[in-house]
């Protein structure tokens, strides 16, 4: 799987590939996700109907984003860890529960850039 030995356009093109396989996987697997795109896909046109300054929509759809890239991480932290198996282990434990807390922090970073926003 491994595209080191492309170069130019080819890896571009295959990172791209890699990337898109990534997004589906996660929207088939990964409920939180799904969740979490319903969300962006009603507040993405509310951030466009409740302001337009443009630095504010950045700022709005921004954080909106970042919830979703974390939860990337998270769910590919939490699958790289249940490969090795379903038994409960400390460090797997610690590892599944920080990526967690990163997606609440990104909640919690959304939550205060919209009510500054809009208050």
């Amino acid at each position: 799987m491994a595209y080191s030995n492309h170069r130019g356009i080819t890896r571009i093109i295959k990172a791209f590939g890699y990337s898109w396989n990534g997004l589906r996987s996660t929207f088939r697997h990964e409920e939180a996700f799904r969740q979490e795109l319903l969300l962006c896909l009603v507040l993405i046109p509310a951030a466009f109907w409740l302001t337009d300054i443009g630095v504010e929509r950045a700022l709005l759809i921004g954080s909106l984003f970042l919830i979703l890239i974390v939860e990337l991480l998270n769910s590919g932290i939490e699958a790289a860890i249940d490969r090795f198996g379903h038994e409960r282990h400390k460090l797997s434990a610690r590892a599944k529960d920080m990526g967690s807390a990163a997606v609440m922090l990104s909640f919690l970073n959304a939550g205060a850039i919209w009510l500054l926003v809009l208050l």
